[in-house]
C-alpha cells in the first residue's frame, strides 16, 4: 500500500491494554480519573494485572496514531494517511502493523530489536478513562529514521502534519525537522498539548514546537494548565483568553494565522483565530450510551483533520470532530464501525 494522501502523523505507537476497573484499582496505583501519565516503577504490575482480568482488550493506540486512524476511516480510500513512530520487533509490534494495514494507514515504523513495543494501560472506571503509558520502544524514535527513502517520500508528499504533545518527550529533533520542512514548503503543522504533565514538565519542548504550529488542539484541563503556567487568562480560569493568547503567539511562518481549538467534553468547543473566539455547541450523548471516553479527544482531532484534508471550512472540521468523538465514546477504546457515514 502506497501513500496517496496529504496527512502524516508522527508519534508514540502503543498497544492499549484496556479493561474496566474499580476505583480501588485507581487508588492502588495512585492514578486520578481522566488522567494521562507516564509509567513509573510502581505502575509496572498494572499491565499484567489488566491482562489477566476478564474482558481485557488489546487495541492499537497512542494519541497521534489514534487520530490518524480515525482520519483514515473518515477519508475512506486506503493510503490517504501515513504515520511514523518506533515499535519493537515483537508480537505487539506485529499487532500494530496488522491493525494499520486493516485500517488503511501507511505506516513506516522504526523497529527496535532490543526494546519491546510500548503499551498503554487503559483503566476504564464508570466510563471515564485513565491512561498509564509505558513508552518502551516508542521512546527510541530517532531523527535518522526520517532520512530513509520511504520517510523522505512521505514527508515530501504530505501537506498536513500532526503530532500529539506526547512525542515531545521522545524526539524534539525529529519534530523540528518535519516542522522546518513544513514552514519552508508552506505546509500545515498541527500540535496537541495532549496532557497537563506535558505542559508542566516539558515546557521547553512545547515552547520549541509551538512557533511552528498552525493549529493547536487542547482540552479544557490542558488549556487551564497552560494558562496557569504562563500567567494567561486569569491563571487559566478564562480559557477563551488563553485561546486568544496562544493564537497570538509568534509563528515561524507568517503565511496563515494560528487557529487554536479547545474542546471541553460535552460543553461547547472554543476556537480562536485572528483575534476572535467562536463557540461550537456539542450535541450531547445520553449518559446511558456512553461506553468509555478513551480516544475521544484523539477522535475529535481525526475528524477535524479529515475535513481539513478535503479543504472544508472550519465549522465543518469542528462538526466532523464532534461527530467522530461521539462515535468513539459509544465503543470500547478508539475503535469504529467498518463504514463511516458522516
Amino acid at each position: 500500500m502506497s501513500f496517496s494522501g496529504k496527512l502524516m502523523g508522527m508519534g508514540n505507537p502503543l498497544l492499549d491494554i484496556s479493561n474496566e476497573v474499580s476505583s480501588d484499582v485507581l487508588a492502588k496505583y495512585d492514578v486520578k480519573v481522566d488522567s494521562a501519565i507516564l509509567a513509573e516503577e510502581k505502575h509496572m504490575p498494572i499491565y499484567k494485572e489488566l491482562a489477566t482480568m476478564e474482558g481485557v482488550q488489546y487495541i492499537a493506540g497512542g494519541a497521534t496514531q489514534n487520530s490518524i486512524r480515525v482520519a483514515q476511516w473518515m477519508l475512506g480510500e486506503a493510503g490517504m494517511t501515513a504515520y511514523m513512530g518506533c515499535i519493537g520487533k515483537d508480537e505487539f509490534g506485529q499487532q500494530l502493523k496488522d491493525c494499520a494495514k486493516s485500517d488503511g494507514v501507511v505506516v513506516h515504523y522504526m523497529e527496535d530489536s532490543e526494546t519491546p513495543t510500548g503499551t498503554c494501560a487503559v483503566l476504564v472506571c464508570d466510563g471515564e478513562r485513565s491512561l498509564i503509558a509505558n513508552l518502551a520502544a516508542a521512546n527510541n524514535f530517532k531523527e535518522s529514521h526520517l532520512e530513509t527513502d520511504q520517510a523522505k517520500a512521505i514527508i515530501e508528499s504530505a501537506e498536513i502534519f500532526y503530532s500529539a504533545g506526547f512525542f515531545l518527550t521522545v524526539s524534539v529533533e525529529s519534530l523540528l525537522k518535519v516542522t522546518n520542512h513544513a514552514v519552508a514548503n508552506n505546509k500545515i503543522f498541527c500540535l496537541n498539548f495532549s496532557a497537563p504533565f506535558i505542559i508542566d514538565f516539558f515546557a521547553d519542548q512545547v515552547a520549541a514546537a509551538l512557533p511552528f504550529a498552525d493549529f493547536v488542539f487542547s482540552n479544557e484541563s490542558e488549556a487551564e494548565t497552560y494558562g496557569k503556567k504562563h500567567n494567561l487568562g486569569d491563571e487559566g480560569k478564562d480559557i477563551e483568553a488563553v485561546a486568544l493568547a496562544v493564537a497570538a503567539m509568534p509563528k515561524a511562518s507568517g503565511v496563515r494565522a494560528r487557529t487554536v481549538v479547545f474542546t471541553q467534553g460535552s460543553k461547547e468547543t472554543i476556537v480562536a483565530v485572528g483575534g476572535k473566539v467562536t463557540k461550537f455547541a456539542v450535541d450531547p450523548l445520553p449518559a446511558e450510551l456512553l461506553v468509555d471516553t478513551n480516544g475521544a479527544g484523539d477522535a475529535f482531532v481525526g475528524g477535524f483533520l479529515a475535513q481539513m484534508v478535503k479543504g472544508e471550512e472550519l465549522a465543518k472540521c469542528v462538526e466532523a470532530g464532534h461527530w467522530a468523538a461521539k462515535v468513539i465514546i459509544q465503543r470500547s477504546g478508539c475503535t469504529f464501525p467498518e463504514k463511516c457515514d458522516f
